[in-house]
């Protein structure tokens, strides 16, 4: 089927926690939604069946809870009324924005993901009526490509979002379409935990999930394209993927990413948005992971070891080791982790290079359990460099990277200079552990990692 993604950068109120009118408001989200009009023709055009817009798109970031509310629509988030805005404006009050995104869908016979703000009165019995007497939500709506809303989405995981409310229950959404099965969605922040995204995949079985973003890139192990094509090879599903476009605040990063393909968009330099449209298969059996033997380890124990050292990623304190020379074998532990290296280097260039690990609850940004083994640049050649985030390198390394990793859920990140992807030669599970290898990358390597969950221990 074909897909459609927008990186949108949209327009933003210069002032997000004035206190404005509905009117003001709508007509602020009108200059996005006119934007989105035209990328809906212009997917159209190109034969897309489906086209995803990012989080926060239409009304922007950085409000108050009070000074969003003008830019909220009301949603009824029962799916027991089957509602078309577009055809059926009338219904309800301040469904403005639904009403064109409704049309959007209808005009040009396309379904249609987007993000919004949204609200819903509720009672003082409710235990979880927040004091003003409303819920508002950061929420996904989709619309069938006759204007239908068949599924709304509230982010269940906010991050540093004090305008919104987290919904009393997790959201298990999805739709159906004509041309691929049922689609999941969730959103941004949601990637990283369990509810709903992991259990809504398992659940359901899904083959595609369409996931509004408003992602801050983070280097070396959490940039947008290189997490969301990790999480598409990690679940063997197709992610179509939507960023906002604001390379001063670090965000960009969209696409649309298959198993074992990916079309992406990242681009710190420019502005403006960037329609991706491409042709992808319907996943109806499970891609099997090739493996190969891992070696086993032939370190001799009075070798002489690289030193084991400490730097700061991602704020956490990860163990590392450097690779030294054109080839070696490598070992680092942390807690009950242990990762392990073999690689061999095609040229030696003078760039320093470290395998890191980290076990334990990562809790700067939000509180989660990772389980990392990384093979990064460094930033440059001293020890204290390493974690830094690097985006170009002319290193081309043949390596295989594995660990005894204590979750099942073990996202391969690949990423190369410049910030493009790379897919593993061989990956997955081999005595107990997981691993990755890769016959030299495309182009100079950034990151090599196996980014552990352990959603339990969260």
């Amino acid at each position: 089927y074909v897909a459609a993604v927008y990186e949108h950068e949209s327009i933003l109120s210069p002032n997000p926690t004035a206190l404005v009118d509905r009117r003001s408001a709508l007509k602020l989200m009108g200059r996005n939604l006119d934007i989105y009009e035209q990328q809906v023709v212009a997917a159209a055009r190109q034969g897309a069946q489906i086209i995803v817009f990012p989080e926060d798109g239409i009304h922007g970031f950085n409000f108050t809870r009070s000074s969003i509310y003008p830019y909220l629509d009301f949603v009824l988030h029962s799916q027991s009324v089957k509602w078309n805005p577009c055809r059926e404006p009338y219904l309800f009050n301040d469904t403005e924005v639904l009403q064109r995104l409704s049309c959007m869908a209808l005009k040009n016979k396309i379904f249609l993901v987007a993000n919004l703000g949204t609200k819903q009165p509720c009672e003082h019995a409710d235990p979880h009526c927040p004091a003003d007497g409303r819920y508002q939500f950061n929420t996904n709506v989709a619309f069938d490509d006759v204007g239908t809303l068949v599924a709304t989405y509230r982010k269940h995981n906010l991050y540093f979002e004090y305008a919104f409310d987290t919904p009393p229950e997790p959201d298990y959404k999805l739709f159906d379409t004509p041309f691929a099965g049922k689609f999941g969605m969730f959103t941004c922040f949601d990637i990283l935990f369990f509810e709903p995204a992991v259990n809504l995949i398992r659940q359901y079985n899904l083959k595609q999930v369409v996931y509004p973003t408003a992602w801050m890139n983070q280097l070396p192990l959490l940039s947008a394209v290189e997490f969301q094509q990790a999480f598409a090879t990690a679940f063997n599903i197709n992610l179509l993927a939507a960023n906002i476009h604001h390379p001063t605040l670090g965000m960009t990063g969209s696409g649309i990413y298959t198993p074992v393909k990916s079309f992406i968009y990242h681009n710190m330099e420019s502005y403006g948005g960037k329609l991706i449209v491409a042709e992808i298969p319907v996943i109806t059996t499970d891609y099997k992971t090739n493996l190969e033997q891992i070696p086993d380890s032939t370190l001799e124990k009075n070798e002489q070891l690289p030193p084991t050292f400490y730097a700061e990623m991602m704020y956490d304190n990860f163990t590392f080791v450097p690779l030294w020379g054109e080839k070696g074998e490598l070992q680092v532990c942390a807690n009950t982790l242990c990762c392990y290296l073999t690689y061999q280097r095609a040229v030696l260039t003078a760039e320093l290079y470290a395998l890191g690990v980290f076990d334990g609850l990562h809790t700067v940004h939000g509180t989660y359990y990772v389980q990392a083994c990384a093979l990064v640049k460094c930033g440059g050649l001293s020890f204290s460099t390493c974690g830094q985030e690097v985006t170009d390198a002319s290193a081309l390394i043949n390596f295989q990277l594995w660990g005894n990793m204590s979750t099942p859920y073990i996202f391969p990140l690949l990423l190369t200079s410049g910030i493009t992807l790379d897919f593993a030669d061989h990956m997955g599970w081999k005595n107990n552990h997981y691993f990755i290898s890769k016959n030299r990358t495309s182009s100079g390597l950034l990151t090599a990692a196996l980014y552990g969950r352990w959603y339990e221990k969260d």
